[in-house]
């Protein structure tokens, strides 16, 4: 039988009914009152069970070949076993964050309230000083910056938005593609090509037509975001494809390769076949195995999707939309959108704006023209590092304000916000980062998304070739670009201070793990605090100033 298309209706005996999942993993993801189930899905309130309102289960025909008993072998028993898949996956469960009312952490909200009274304060009295000063309670110049270029850069980000949907036909050209142009031949090569064009143009898209660096650092945020997420597609979806390839190919064993299938390394293991996972036993019973392995690659973690079903353009804008970098087949989703937790999200966003501009304003902008005027009638190195040093001083609370509202405003509001929209249940986009010992564990828990996807795309994929320490490196060095980039937009200089600033973690961390270091929390957290806090006057200051 051949295989059908990317557009062909999913065929009937591929959708089993809806069953309980014997995974404690899968049961603690679907055993939430606001997760939905696909195909009619529903949970009695008494039991508990998976029951379906609608929907048959088809019976496999006979005479059906290999590949499709083995898919849909795959989909009865996806919920009911746990394997390792071939690609690093990530595992995506209905969870809240460490901020949300119903959180486990909830006790912890008091600070989290104190925090905004504090802020409160800070306003009351910035404003109060404007009015006693200049008879106005806000002072706001940089309202230009937020309104110059506004039609061009919502022109632009659409366009820019809009072109990765290319990744999908290209795709499909790869997938049906039985000669160079598959994704193992010139696929990738061609793919690769496409994304690093894309990346260089909309990148100096903004250099180009001199924006203003709040429009740029808008941009670049939501170009490289985008760029994560296009790779992560193309990537997924061609290590599907080859999987496909290969079971289809397994309809005719007489002809097909029956090697084990390479398993990409997980974060702990290195790049291995699956020899060692294979029992003993006949030339068709490891045939079995090898068509259920991958069959069961094809199908989503909660075995409602399988490839190439997903290749819609809808799949791939809900994917644009989803707050996460890393594409799956199928994501855990709430029963519906919290209208008043997204009103609640959106207007949080627009505080958290208003809050770093008065920051900004009043706390960062004046020690800096104070500053750079200074800086400009020195006599002596000393004295201009006694200048730099104050600067630094002098921005060490505006800057750690800074820093914890951009935190607030983009991974509880803006990444919650998105959520709702999409019905996103997996909301865990941070960890308790604040409790770091070291940086790496801080890289690990501060941002999980931006995490899960060098974990994924970067580090897993180098450590097929090469160590642990050096995948490492990779890693924060593609990092530390990204963030010296960001600095170059928002000061439109290229010094190469956060790069180097990133990279120092590495040597940093290793003294923290040392044995004279390791196991000291409180210390290590305190120097965590401290390096973060001073980090990011230190940079500020040095790019403005020097």
């Amino acid at each position: 039988m051949s295989t059908s298309s990317a557009t062909d209706p999913q065929p009937e005996y591929l959708a089993p009914r809806a069953r309980k999942p014997q995974s404690s993993q899968l049961l603690r993801t679907l055993s939430e009152d606001q997760l939905s189930f696909p195909n009619g899905a529903s949970k009695t309130p008494e039991t508990g069970v998976l029951t379906t309102c609608s929907g048959r289960n088809t019976p496999i025909p006979a005479d059906a070949p290999p590949s499709v008993k083995a898919t849909s072998s795959a989909r009865r028993q996806i919920r009911a076993q746990q394997k390792h898949r071939l690609f690093p996956t990530i595992e995506y469960t209905a969870r809240v964050s460490h901020f949300d009312p119903n959180s486990e952490h909830h006790d912890f909200r008091g600070f989290f309230v104190l925090f905004w009274i504090g802020l409160a304060i800070m306003v009351i009295t910035a404003m109060l000083r404007n009015f006693r000063e200049s008879g106005s309670f806000l002072i706001i110049r940089q309202w230009h910056l937020f309104t110059e270029n506004l039609w061009e850069l919502a022109l632009s980000d659409l366009l820019m938005a809009g072109s990765t949907v290319v990744a999908l036909p290209l795709h499909l050209v790869f997938a049906n593609s039985n000669g160079i142009l598959r994704w193992s031949r010139m696929g990738m090569p061609i793919q690769s090509l496409y994304q690093a064009a894309w990346l260089l143009y909309w990148i100096g898209w903004p250099f180009i037509r001199t924006w203003t660096w709040t429009a740029q650092v808008f941009f670049t945020l939501h170009i490289l975001s985008l760029f994560m997420k296009m790779h992560s597609y193309a990537f997924y979806n061609g290590h599907l494809s080859e999987t496909r390839r290969r079971l289809n190919a397994l309809d005719k064993p007489e002809t097909a390769s029956k090697a084990a299938p390479v398993r990409y390394p997980n974060p702990r293991s290195r790049l291995q076949d699956n020899d060692h996972e294979d029992k003993p036993g006949s030339d068709d019973t490891e045939l079995n195995d090898l068509r259920e392995a991958l069959a069961f690659e094809l199908t989503s973690p909660l075995g409602q999707v399988t490839y190439p079903n997903n290749l819609t353009i809808r799949n791939f804008v809900d994917f644009l939309f989803c707050p996460t970098l890393c594409y799956e087949l199928e994501y855990p989703r709430t029963s519906g959108t919290d209208w008043g937790e997204l009103f609640y999200k959106s207007l949080a966003v627009f505080g958290c704006i208003f809050l770093l501009t008065v920051t900004s304003e009043e706390f960062i902008i004046p020690v800096l023209r104070e500053s750079s005027h200074q800086m400009q009638d020195v006599d002596s190195i000393v004295e201009g590092a006694l200048i730099l040093a104050e600067t630094i001083s002098r921005l060490l609370f505006p800057f750690m304000v800074s820093f914890l509202l951009v935190f607030l405003v983009i991974f509880e509001y803006i990444c919650g916000a998105f959520a709702e929209i999409t019905h996103f249940a997996d909301r865990q986009f941070y960890a308790d980062w604040w409790n770091s010992c070291d940086w790496l564990e801080f890289s690990r828990e501060w941002n999980i998304p931006v995490h899960n996807f060098f974990r994924r795309h970067v580090y897993s994929a180098s450590r097929g070739k090469m160590s642990r320490p050096v995948a490492t490196v990779i890693t924060f060095f593609i990092s530390a670009l990204a963030h010296e980039l960001v600095m170059g937009c928002i000061t439109k200089k290229l010094r190469g201070y956060g790069f180097f600033a990133m990279m120092l973690q590495m040597p940093i961390v290793m003294i923290q793990r040392s044995r004279w270091v390791k196991g000291r929390t409180l210390l290590n957290n305190i120097l965590f605090w401290c390096s973060m806090i001073l980090g990011l006057s230190m940079m500020c200051a040095l790019y403005v100033l020097v």
